[in-house]
């Protein structure tokens, strides 16, 4: 997702919180875990998260904006984590 001028930058532990899930999702792949099964798993948890930090309505912005992406096909460009 692109950056608006007026939107905070990332905060600075975005980049190692990420490098963090691509080497947990290598490893549940090298395991033999479904990348639908993964995938659930980190939704799950990510939202379980959401839900103990944000209201209601910031946790749907979060999930509009993740449709919206969805909808523009923005989790096909590029996708490092190929199905199994």
């Amino acid at each position: 997702m692109s950056q608006h001028r007026d939107e905070a930058p990332p905060p600075a532990d975005l980049s190692h919180a990420g490098a963090v899930i691509d080497k947990a999702i290598e490893y549940m792949v090298s395991q033999n875990i479904s990348s639908l099964a993964i995938a659930s798993a980190l939704l799950g948890g990510a939202l379980a998260l959401l839900g103990r930090t944000l209201d209601d309505r910031e946790i749907e912005r979060i999930l509009e904006n993740a449709l919206a992406s969805v909808r523009a096909g923005g989790f096909r460009e590029g996708d490092p984590v190929q199905s199994r």
